[in-house]
């Protein structure tokens, strides 16, 4: 499927929060995202080529031009400045245009930046104007969407539509914060990792301001025009902070772990987790691992090591409450819950409307998230889906698992997701999908002895097994070996292949 180029002008230093705003909606709406591609000239690679205005080549390269105005002109290039030079170059390819002006009090522009404005609405342009951020982002996703399917055609499914319009009903400030935060304490090994997993960086050569840009466009990094420095943005710090607690002390993850079925003063094990939203997470399942038993389980001669917990109903509720927790409160962390008899994770404030209890409990309902960005990039890395299925994956993995569906609730300002445990019935818990066992009958496992046993085990996993391997492995005689063979052969468990020298016993293949 095509995604359009469109090229986002504006005067760099100026309006930089609103350019990255409209990347963001570009990069996080589930239409637009489809077909769309934003182009920030300072974020493209070096050409390598002379070129006495390069942004107007990176242009060339795109199919709409969407310009934001303010008060400021920019620094002038020869007799115009350079969002200038942008405008004319895309009337004289004829480019659909959308502008966007930001305030209402034309007169406190600089004179240069009015004259600019009235020979847009001289040549018959309309435009919007928006005060902020926020309601900047509806206006270009409007404005967008009217054009793709003026233009090209292209109308979205009612499902991919009011995920969008809700999304950004629901989208809190939080994420679009400008820290003073500098991308040192970034962990930009796994920046790197994650721009390549999912293609905004390739080939060999990746420059530090390559993935810096790469990661502004994404909303995670934002750069300030005056000294060219980059900071993290906070879903930035969220994201790919190595200690995102440090300049945001409530982006943590408490985690208990108790003896019985009720909190205490001295759980058994305990950890403060604050490290980037994928090793958090990672993090979070390994702390729940190392604190719920594992009872084996035999089948036929193959030994399984089960989990109390399935580790994709665990990442999913994690993912699912730093994805979607509501920042804004300050006063909270995201809790993890340890019990005999269940867990329990914890994420501060209610869903975002329009979502409920009772929607979320039916699983039937479209994503929406008050914070975009994060869960964006968290679904990138396949962590989770978008398709507002969270829930109904969840439920499917405990069920397949053999324990309860999870239960959603809300207390004390928390949202709260309850896996129950299989408490004293480890009985229960099934073997994973995954699991993959020779399976014997009982009748066909008492007729072998223990070294027997091995020695299926052995041709179970693949290995060819002569008569001179049995000898120096299990201390016995070729003609043992011969017996032992001959009657893995009759319980057709193994099967002779080779005639002298040349025999060797493997696995027979079932039908």
């Amino acid at each position: 499927m095509k995604r359009y180029k469109i090229f986002v002008s504006g005067v760099q230093k100026e309006l930089e929060p609103e350019r990255l705003a409209v990347s963001s909606i570009m990069t996080t709406d589930p239409f637009l995202m489809e077909n769309c591609e934003p182009v920030l000239f300072d974020r493209e690679p070096l050409s390598g080529h002379k070129a006495t205005k390069p942004y107007l080549d990176c242009l060339d390269t795109c199919q709409v031009y969407l310009l934001l105005i303010s008060r400021e002109y920019g620094k002038v290039h020869g007799d115009l400045s350079a969002t200038h030079h942008e405008y004319r170059h895309a009337q004289k390819r004829k480019m659909p245009t959308l502008v966007f002006v930001k305030g209402s009090h034309d007169d406190l522009r600089e004179t240069k930046t009015q004259e600019f404005f009235d020979e847009i609405k001289k040549d018959g342009f309309t435009y919007k104007r928006f005060t902020d951020r926020l309601d900047l982002q509806p206006e270009v996703r409007a404005a967008l969407k009217r054009l793709l399917k003026e233009s090209y055609g292209i109308i979205p499914s009612h499902e991919k539509d009011k995920t969008g319009e809700e999304t950004l009903e629901a989208v809190s400030s939080f994420e679009s914060r400008e820290t003073e935060l500098t991308v040192k304490a970034l962990d930009m090994t796994l920046a790197i990792d994650w721009l390549k997993k999912i293609g905004d960086i390739t080939g060999a050569r990746i420059t530090k301001n390559l993935v810096l840009n790469a990661l502004r466009t994404r909303g995670l990094v934002w750069t300030d025009q005056t000294n060219k420095a980059h900071y993290a943005s906070a879903a930035g710090i969220v994201f790919l902070a190595k200690n995102p607690s440090a300049c945001l002390p409530h982006c943590r993850i408490f985690a208990d772990a108790y003896r019985g079925v009720g909190s205490d003063s001295k759980p058994k094990d305990q950890v403060n987790i604050s490290k980037p939203a994928p090793i958090a997470v990672q993090a979070v399942v390994d702390f729940i691992r190392n604190n719920t038993r594992h009872p084996p389980k035999i089948i036929g001669l193959t030994r399984i090591v089960l989990d109390e917990y399935p580790e994709e109903a665990i990442r999913e509720a994690v993912v699912n409450a730093i994805a979607h927790r509501s920042y804004e409160d300050a006063t909270r962390q995201i809790m993890v819950e340890v019990f005999y008899d269940r867990v329990i994770i914890s994420s501060p404030g209610l869903p975002p409307q329009p979502l409920t209890l009772a929607k979320l409990r039916t699983g039937k309902y479209r994503p929406c998230s008050r914070n975009p960005v994060l869960a964006q990039s968290l679904a990138l890395l396949n962590l989770m889906e978008q398709r507002g299925s969270g829930f109904l994956r969840m439920k499917t993995a405990m069920l397949d698992h053999g324990l309860e569906v999870p239960r959603i609730d809300f207390h004390d300002g928390y949202f709260q997701v309850i896996l129950p445990g299989p408490a004293d019935k480890l009985e229960r818990l099934r073997l994973p999908k995954s699991a993959v066992v020779e399976l014997m009958p009982p009748s066909v496992e008492q007729r072998l002895n223990g070294r027997q046993k091995k020695m299926v085990a052995a041709l179970a996993k693949g290995v060819s097994l002569t008569s001179r391997l049995c000898v120096k492995r299990f201390g016995v005689t070729r003609d043992t070996a011969a017996r032992d063979f001959a009657l893995l052969v009759e319980l057709a468990i193994a099967e002779k292949k080779g005639l002298g020298r040349s025999t060797v016993y493997i696995l027979r293949a079932r039908k």
